[in-house]
């Protein structure tokens, strides 16, 4: 048995404890209802919360375990899902007040994949209005705060799946990333993830720089979810051909891998000063094990950005402005005042926006050729204000913070986040860590490495003791 807190388990410890029948997936289950229901009155971090549904599915992963048969390694083990992933039954509201609710028909692929695995999904995680935002500000959802303190942000825009996991609201947690949405928070919450090659996760509805990725607070575990949630679905036009990636294969012989160290994105804020010494040090200690370190020039322009904001803003304005009117001013305002400067953008305009996609794969990709991995950190700065969208709170300027994350996800390479120290005042700093497009794998054994380098990490947060 263990001493430890039941919902602070990871998912190896209860794959082992079950299989010894020294605990159950229906005792871990209540402990983590009982955490969350602890703690939601200060985070807010879930949606669609559904404990009896819950507690089924750990009665039954409960019969198989004693029956010696269980589904999978995740069979009981609690997981959450962001709430634009869809799950059969439960409406899906985008994070905004404008969405009609209406429940969806089937799961999509990474629901489905955990639960034909046995795991048990105890509900949805919180989102912005449409995902546009790296915070926890929505006009559907409660405020989501930052465990770690809560007034400040926990990013986004899967900002509850950040906060849960942190928070331990169980080991297992599940994201999407279109700019830097599930590595930003997981940076300020101190977690780890792991987005994806575009493709490595079948999801539905594709798109171009979208992935599900695995939000916990081990490397362990996020390849524990990768082996399920890599599992072939047709639906997605965009996935890769589905490969046998030995993800517990977490080993690596650091000597002689170039490693690029990027501190400035060339674009948006520069990197604070703490986040920058704690970024370095993660570098140094990669090359004290036999790497080698080389800086890596920004690459990353100002019209990239700007194009990429211009083609977003005008796809938002399309879905918004055919909402009827009383929908319409239900969206966040900060949203509606975002995507409303899409209005009056011409064609051109939008064509070379959505060019810069292609702009920016390029350049990331030719920037990282003569290096193993990279990298950088994951946000410049530290957690900021709960309330704000963004850091800047100017619709005009709202992507200055996602620099070192949004080329990657136009790459279509992996990269994960994983904590690398702490401010002078407590709050998680994020190491961006990338891999070559499809070295998934490669990327999940370096921040392997580099949790098992790094200085000792503090307690996880207390959100009801705070």
């Amino acid at each position: 048995m263990t001493s430890a807190p039941l919902h602070d388990l990871n998912a190896t410890d209860l794959q082992r404890l079950y299989r010894g029948k020294e605990l159950s997936p229906v005792e871990v289950t209540r402990a983590v209802l009982k955490r969350v229901a602890a703690c939601e009155p200060q985070l807010h971090a879930t949606y669609a919360l559904d404990g009896d549904a819950a507690l089924t599915m750990a009665e039954a992963s409960q019969k198989r375990w004693l029956a010696g048969a269980p589904l999978s390694a995740l069979d009981g083990v609690p997981v959450t899902i962001k709430e634009n992933i869809a799950t059969r039954g439960v409406p899906m509201p985008l994070g905004t007040a404008a969405t009609e609710l209406t429940p969806a028909a089937q799961d999509a692929p990474p629901s489905a994949r955990l639960r034909e695995a046995g795991a048990v999904i105890l509900g949805k995680t919180t989102m912005p209005d449409y995902g546009m935002l790296s915070s926890g500000l929505s006009s559907f959802h409660a405020l989501t705060r930052n465990p770690w303190d809560v007034t400040r942000n926990p990013g986004g825009s899967s900002s509850g799946a950040a906060a849960a996991a942190a928070a331990g609201y169980g080991p297992l947690h599940v994201g999407t990333d279109i700019g830097g949405s599930v590595r930003l928070p997981a940076g300020w919450c101190g977690i780890f993830t792991l987005k994806p090659s575009l493709g490595r996760i079948p999801i539905y509805p594709p798109y171009a720089g979208r992935v599900a990725g695995p939000m916990t607070r081990t490397v362990t575990d996020s390849a524990a979810l990768m082996a399920v949630l890599s599992q072939a679905d047709a639906r997605d036009t965009m996935s890769l051909p589905w490969s046998d990636i030995a993800w517990a294969n977490l080993e690596r012989d650091l000597k002689g891998l170039r490693i690029g160290l990027m501190t400035s994105a060339g674009v948006g804020f520069d990197a604070d000063p703490e986040v920058a010494a704690a970024v370095n040090a993660a570098a140094r200690a990669f090359e004290a094990a036999g790497a080698i370190v080389e800086p890596l020039a920004p690459f990353m322009t100002r019209p990239m950005f700007e194009g990429m904001d211009h083609f977003w803003r005008c796809r938002a304005w399309m879905d918004i402005s055919a909402l009827p009117e009383a929908r319409r001013t239900r969206v966040l305002p900060f949203i509606y005042e975002w995507a409303r400067g899409g209005s009056g953008l011409s064609g051109e305009q939008v064509f070379r926006g959505y060019s810069q996609m292609g702009a920016m794969r390029e350049a990331a990709v030719n920037a990282c050729a003569r290096f193993d991995y990279v990298l950088s950190p994951t946000a410049p700065i530290p957690a900021y204000s709960a309330e704000l969208p963004c850091p800047t709170n100017d619709p005009a300027r709202p992507f200055e913070h996602i620099g070192f994350t949004l080329p990657f996800n136009m790459s279509e390479q992996p990269a994960a986040s994983i904590n690398c120290g702490y401010t002078a005042s407590g709050l998680p700093i994020g190491l961006q860590i990338v891999g070559r497009r499809f070295d998934d794998l490669g990327v999940l054994q370096m921040a392997r490495a580099w949790e098992r380098m790094r200085p000792a990490e503090r307690a996880w947060p207390d959100p009801v003791r705070a």
